[in-house]
């Protein structure tokens, strides 16, 4: 595949049509809810706190009124989890035929896993299966509780702060925001027979609070059929009467098969530095990872990327052969600052890196606000932010990702700092 030089844009989704409007219903007899199209595109509403739905469970598969040029087995399932830890957590698959996504619409919307032809999509997380917010108390290990629910292929760290807990003037922070363990109140299923055809995913959460700040976060994710990518828009509207300081992150997790010992990762940049004295360590071999190691101490790297002259730039993990990659496409005008997470720990302990474009880098937000890396977004206004996934799983396909790399690289020479910078970390300052 070879991602386009301009923004990803979802095509104009047409005006609905009411049932009463055009006459026409179509009961799929899997799911026994109401379909509502308008030409080429269906919806059905699975969950809407506000108007009483809710669907446990039910599956789409092709049919008559619903044939994908781009597949012939496409297909979504979704259903609630039983037991354990797990108990009353959402999981929606949606299958386009070669790409498959198992999104968490209890946990913010996260992708907890997903599979590219025979390439598992996911990373072994000590934390084996999702949990339900419920049973994550952010207050925990002093501030750390978010890990206790973290195994996602991508999840989102924010809306109102994101980074390490700590006290900002009067205010307690956990790790990584809620954002994470917040539950969508509203979810829509959309699928566009025209072209290729896709499938569509659109929740909405909420991160409010009375006296705090007033979030909505609408997401939409994107899968043309038969293709090997997904696309991400999410629209952060600040619902509050007053401007609201946002920080938010994408945290893409990946594991084996593409993390592996002499694995490396690229992305176009001006400057990389080290996020401490631990990272500084190995900053000479930054792009390269070794093979597991108990203990390891986590190594943090933080990037300025450049990007096309639509704002687009793109980051490449790929395996030890070069024959198995995934590529984070992002927008580095939404998403200026990309830091890259190194915990190559024993394969039991999480063995893991991330990819994670961000409007700010995972520092204390006091810290991200004295740099001015925190927007502020004033009432009713919303910021977009636009990402997607792409994955390979041949030579030539990879290839034509790292080419991708050098042509956003060109003729810039990255600098490479060998000791964390006070302008980007705090251990700069020391």
């Amino acid at each position: 595949m070879r991602w386009p030089q301009r923004p990803l844009s979802f095509r104009l989704i047409r005006q609905w049509l009411s049932p009463i409007d055009s006459g026409q219903n179509v009961r799929m007899s899997t799911v026994d809810i109401e379909a509502r199209w308008s030409m080429s595109m269906f919806s059905w509403i699975l969950t809407d706190v506000d108007a009483g739905v809710h669907r446990d469970s039910g599956e789409l598969h092709p049919s008559a009124e619903l044939v994908l040029a781009g597949a012939s087995n496409w297909s979504v399932h979704w259903k609630t989890l039983r037991g354990g830890l797990s108990d009353g957590v959402e999981v929606i698959e949606l299958n386009n035929g070669s790409l498959s996504l198992s999104v968490l619409p209890t946990r913010g919307m996260g992708i907890w896993k997903g599979r590219f032809h025979e390439l598992p999509l996911e990373w072994k997380s000590p934390v084996e299966r999702p949990v339900h917010p419920h049973y994550v108390n952010l207050q925990d290990r002093g501030g750390l509780g978010w890990l206790h629910g973290f195994n996602e292929l991508l999840c989102r760290c924010g809306i109102a702060f994101s980074g390490p807990p700590g006290v900002d003037g009067r205010e307690s922070l956990t790790m990584h925001g809620r954002i994470a363990n917040l539950p969508a109140h509203r979810l829509e299923l959309r699928i566009d027979t025209d072209g290729a055809g896709s499938l569509e995913l659109i929740g909405t959460v909420d991160e409010c609070s009375m006296f705090g700040p007033r979030w909505r976060m609408t997401s939409t994710l994107r899968m043309v059929a038969g293709s090997n990518a997904c696309e991400i828009i999410d629209e952060l509207t600040n619902l509050g009467g007053q401007s609201a300081e946002l920080s938010y992150l994408y945290h893409i997790n990946i594991g084996r098969p593409f993390l592996e010992p002499c694995a490396t990762y690229a992305v176009p940049c001006r400057e990389i530095a080290p996020r401490d004295d631990r990272a500084a360590a190995g900053i000479d071999a930054c792009y390269v990872y070794g093979a597991p190691v108990a203990g390891f101490a986590e190594q943090v790297y933080y990037h300025a990327p450049l990007g096309d002259s639509d704002g687009w730039s793109v980051a490449v993990l790929a395996n030890a052969d070069n024959n198995a990659a995934i590529a984070v496409h992002f927008h580095a005008k939404q998403l200026p600052s990309f830091t890259v997470w190194k915990n190559t720990v024993a394969e039991v302990d999480g063995y893991v890196t991330g990819l994670e474009p961000g409007v700010n880098f995972p520092n204390f937000r006091a810290f991200e606000r004295q740099h001015g890396r925190l927007p502020l977004i004033k009432p009713g206004q919303t910021y977009r932010c636009e990402l997607a996934l792409e994955v390979a799983d041949t030579s030539l396909a990879v290839r034509q990702m790292h080419e991708r790399v050098k042509r956003l690289q060109g003729s810039t020479e990255p600098a490479i700092h060998r000791r964390p910078l006070a302008r980007l970390s705090p251990a700069g300052e020391r």
